[in-house]
């Protein structure tokens, strides 16, 4: 085996370890699941799941702040590629809701247990969040000049809570498209 398949191999398990966190932590939250849950869902033994992360706190931290990285740089990305600010806020919309319906697990684990995390990756976390927030409303506020940040900043929140809330309720292709027409009446636009 190559040191790339074994690398391949490897980041595959923790993906894999990942997600099935994602749903033990959403189903039982972070406090009810040992490392004996993580390991038997992925089919390994619990101390196996020290290969790869120091324990059960690490895992909650590499979960949410995954998905903070994720959502700050995927935003920062949409708005790179857009033609102009009005498409850059249809993607951001339809970026955020694509990401709603394929990390609802994960959503929930943040809503539950984001206090669980450690200091430094709680602070991490919010730090990201606040970027991403930021995209947003760095584009509304190009698209509504007259309107105060801080009012651009509650509608950016408004509309996360609506999209993160939805995703479980509702066949995924009328959901998704529900979503981006709410969210864009939300904002305005």
């Amino acid at each position: 085996m190559t040191d790339t398949t074994r690398s391949r191999a490897k980041a595959d398990r923790r993906e894999a370890m990942l997600a099935a966190a994602a749903q033990l932590f959403a189903e039982r939250g972070f406090a009810r699941v040992s490392l004996e849950d993580l390991g038997a869902a992925v089919g390994v033994s619990g101390p196996a799941f020290y290969r790869h992360f120091a324990g059960k706190q690490a895992v909650l931290g590499a979960l949410l702040v995954g998905v903070s990285e994720e959502l700050a740089s995927g935003g920062g990305s949409v708005i790179a590629n857009a033609a102009d600010d009005a498409a850059a806020l249809e993607r951001l919309i339809a970026f955020h809701v694509d990401f709603a319906l394929a990390n609802a697990n994960v959503i929930r684990v943040q809503d539950r247990d984001l206090d669980s995390l450690a200091e430094p990756d709680r602070h991490h976390v919010r730090a990201l969040q606040r970027t991403y927030v930021e995209l947003w409303v760095d584009v509304l506020g190009r698209l509504q000049p007259s309107t105060e940040r801080a009012t651009l900043r509650t509608k950016a929140h408004a509309t996360f809570g609506l999209i993160n809330s939805t995703p479980h309720s509702g066949r995924a292709g009328e959901t998704h498209a529900i979503l981006e027409r709410m969210a864009a009446a939300a904002l305005g636009t």
